[in-house]
């Protein structure tokens, strides 16, 4: 195929050029409309490429295909048989993934490490989750994906599973044997669902961690504004193979997509695949090298712990991405919470995840000479002003396992179920009725239908005494608990 091509890119040069007058949506008519004051922060590009597909970047038949086009092209370059955009983000794909492999009251092998919008595609579907729990690493306090024969022994179990998802690469970089746990999917002829939300990079640089669609998943869902170059909420799903129908799949997006889809979304992700196709080899090897060398600058900082490939091994990770620099902060004396705040408050800098333990620094192709000495800079002040930092309040933190709550309801029986609010010591025992998710990462710790366990609430309670958000829950103090009413 021509990647040198970029069909939305180029149906929008060509609206431009035709100058055509819109007498339907977007409201501010290619930025006419629109504030000045807005204007003047955004610029008038931004506006001037909202366009809508139909009779817009294509005519109401779509007889161009201008989108089709731009989704082989991304599929040939994945190696995937069919690519799909999202403009909602893989909150939107990974919902789709999971509806069209498993239907309400069947079950669905899920990695318990999955972020909150694959337990909200559970409650919106019925679909009765079979957790398969990571490998908590205690020294770390962290939870690496699980391994093949964790996904045999769940199959053995529960034969009507209808597939798998599996989470990789992690918030902390670590990955998954996603050809492992394929093959093991694969002997029961059962779809293997990838959520590489943090992947979308994978494919292309051979020293990157294996990518889903190479590695044999049937179905792989990537956030493009992760890793790559496209705007927030860029998502793609990928298909190959045979055991999840195309169509299904389709009509499943259909039924969660919008039907007003960003032209600024498809136009990046557009961009985006030729980029990669053209230069990204060069691009990310220059990444990998940059990240290398903010990570022997780290080495060398007290008090600072960069994770590294000790990780890699039974038990541990399969792989992980050069491009994560995961740094545990606790030889600082400080949370990884405290780092992030002062990075930002003192140094102007932006962490990509945070925790009671670490911090973690993403390395992309965007990343230059700069961007580079800046973050150096920037931890090497870290360490050199922790001292002065407030001693944080002791995070309980959770002994391996302690965390792996026992079941009582399905997702969906439990958040709709009546609720009370309860004091999170009363609640201890009781069945949770909504979802509780430290952000970032956005792994529920408590998740509706699991039965509350005291481990559970001494770390959220002490969790966020030392400075851990919790924006979806009903009381996001941890003074009190939404349980399933008696």
């Amino acid at each position: 195929m021509d990647h040198s091509r970029a069909p939305v890119l180029e149906a929008l040069e060509e609206f431009r050029r035709r100058r055509d007058v819109v007498y339907g949506p977007p409201g501010h008519k290619q930025g006419r409309g629109a504030d000045p004051r807005v204007l003047e922060i955004v610029g008038p590009g931004v506006f001037a490429s909202d366009v809508l597909s139909l009779n817009g970047l294509d005519d109401r038949r779509e007889s161009q295909g201008v989108t089709t086009q731009a989704e082989d092209l991304m599929a040939d370059a994945v190696h995937a048989d069919k690519a799909f955009f999202s403009t909602c983000g893989s909150s939107l794909s990974v919902k789709s993934a999971m509806i069209s492999v498993a239907g309400p009251g069947e079950k669905l092998l899920v990695s318990r490490n999955a972020h909150k919008s694959v337990v909200a595609a559970l409650i919106i579907s019925g679909v009765q989750p079979i957790w398969v729990h990571p490998h908590f690493d205690p020294d770390r306090q962290l939870a690496h994906p699980p391994e093949p024969e964790d996904v045999r022994r769940a199959l053995e179990q529960h034969p009507d599973a209808k597939g798998m998802l599996l989470i990789t690469p992690t918030d902390w970089g670590t990955c998954a044997d996603i050809a492992g746990v394929a093959a093991v999917c694969h002997e029961r002829d059962v779809p293997l669902i990838v959520d590489e939300a943090w992947g979308a990079h994978l494919p292309f640089h051979p020293d990157l961690p294996a990518w889903g669609m190479n590695a044999g998943a049937d179905l792989v869902v990537t956030s493009v504004h992760k890793m790559g170059g496209a705007i927030e909420q860029s998502s793609v799903f990928h298909l190959q193979g045979d055991r999840v129908d195309p169509n299904v799949l389709k009509q499943r997006e259909d039924l969660l997509g919008t039907t007003s889809s960003s032209a600024l979304v498809y136009l990046t992700l557009d961009g985006w695949r030729r980029h990669m196709v053209e230069q990204g080899e060069e691009l990310l090897g220059a990444a990998i090298a940059r990240a290398g060398r903010i990570g022997k600058a780290v080495e060398d900082m007290p008090g600072l712990d960069l994770m590294g490939r000790e990780v890699v091994r039974p038990g541990g990770a399969f792989d992980l991405d050069p491009l994560v620099l995961t740094m545990d902060v606790r030889g600082l004396g400080i949370t990884g919470y405290q780092a992030g705040d002062w990075l930002r408050a003192e140094r102007h800098v932006d962490v990509g995840s945070m925790d009671a333990c670490r911090i973690s620094a993403r390395i992309t192709h965007a990343d230059d000479e700069e961007t580079e000495h800046i973050l150096v800079a920037a931890l090497a002040a870290l360490v050199d002003g922790a001292d002065a930092m407030e001693r944080p309040p002791a995070v309980d933190l959770p002994e391996p396992r302690t965390l792996e709550l026992t079941n009582a309801m399905t997702p969906r029986e439990a958040f709709f179920a009546p609720a009370e609010q309860l004091p999170v010591a009363d609640a201890v025992g009781r069945v949770a009725a909504e979802m509780v998710s430290p952000y970032p990462p956005g792994v529920p710790v408590l998740a509706p239908g699991e039965v509350i366990s005291q481990e559970a609430v001494d770390y959220l309670t002490t969790g966020v005494q030392a400075g851990m958000l919790i924006p979806d829950a009903a009381d996001s103090s941890m003074e009190t608990l939404r349980v399933v009413a008696r």
